[in-house]
């Protein structure tokens, strides 16, 4: 059984943010902190500050000691996969092992196009992203890592040194779609749950696809997930089950901000946004029992935060955190 885990999600607009960031997330005891993997930011636009995902995680590396570093999650597609295994290599070495492998398919096309990347349909991408893994895998584990796929090869590309972590960083795969959840159930140890993105829009975008994105949707897709490992011979408890959420707390029950939280998510009434697997919303108190609830009918025990403002990220951890220090899923 897995451990309840906490992470932050940040948006920093300089490395001296990220840096202090991390240091605060850290001393606050949070598990892990993440940053995106975008070329501008889907939660701003296409000017607004957006830090490249793997320089800034170095970044934070350098400045703490026991968080782990996750981004989430980086698009397969934005660098060549012997690349991309050489630098999260690196960020492995420079976090002394607290690197995880925060991996997806991409799903932004107007910046794909703005810089000039290819954006294939869904499906190519995921057999890019899934060639993608096997080349990062031989890279971290093979002394002369060879692989040869449809998309991308490989010949003897050696990556030395090698990472701290053995055999490999923890892979988290982030999506719902049933041939993501096909490839996590085969090779990752974490996964990420969101809704879909196909249309070009990630959650906080998309209220169709938030609000559609609801808890027995949520049970189907973990109940699929399990259905494909047993099918691949792993137990389905070596999966960490998680998701990204908006968190917006506050001491005050009917406080408006979180109703506005609510209705700029798409939900068309409170109590609908406070059930719905993208957000925790409330107070302290219903925050402790709503996740409870989560983790007791779910499974999921790995939640990373968007936090909606300092006093929400200050209230979880203050009267929040501390409730689920020894409890596992």
């Amino acid at each position: 059984m897995h451990p309840v885990r906490f992470g932050v999600f940040i948006l920093p607009d300089s490395i001296a943010a990220a840096q202090a960031a991390a240091v605060k997330a850290e001393q606050q005891g949070f598990y892990s902190v993440s940053v995106n993997d975008h070329f501008y930011s889907p939660l701003g636009n296409a000017q607004s500050p957006q830090l490249e995902c793997f320089t800034a995680l170095t970044a934070m590396a350098c400045v703490t000691q026991h968080i782990r570093l996750v981004p989430a999650v980086a698009a397969m597609s934005f660098r060549n996969p012997a690349m991309l295994a050489k630098i999260m290599t690196c960020v492995d070495l420079a976090s002394n092992g607290r690197f995880t492998c925060g991996l997806g398919a991409g799903w932004q096309p107007t910046e794909y196009q703005a810089h000039d990347y290819p954006f294939p349909s869904t499906p190519v991408r995921l057999e890019q992203l899934d060639e993608g893994l096997q080349i990062c895998k031989a890279m971290w584990t093979q002394d002369e890592p060879t692989f040869t796929g449809k998309h991308f090869r490989i010949e003897k590309a050696y990556n030395n040194p090698r990472g701290v972590q053995k055999p490999h960083p923890p892979i988290m795969l982030g999506g719902s779609g049933t041939k993501l959840l096909k490839l996590a159930a085969r090779e990752a140890s974490i996964i990420n749950l969101i809704p879909a993105t196909g249309n070009g829009k990630d959650f906080v975008n998309d209220p169709v696809a938030t609000v559609k994105f609801d808890m027995p949707t949520l049970k189907s897709r973990i109940d699929l997930l399990h259905q494909f490992m047993r099918e691949e011979g792993r137990d389905p408890g070596e999966m960490e089950i998680g998701g990204l959420l908006l968190l917006g707390l506050s001491r005050d029950p009917k406080d408006p901000g979180l109703r506005a939280l609510a209705a700029q998510l798409g939900f068309p009434d409170y109590a609908t946004a406070q059930a719905s697997p993208v957000a925790i919303l409330g107070t302290p108190e219903e925050a402790r029992a709503e996740l409870k609830k989560r983790v007791r009918e779910t499974g999921m025990t790995y939640y990373i935060f968007v936090a909606s403002s300092e006093e929400s990220q200050n209230l979880f951890v203050e009267e929040v955190m501390p409730a689920f220090a020894d409890m596992k899923g």
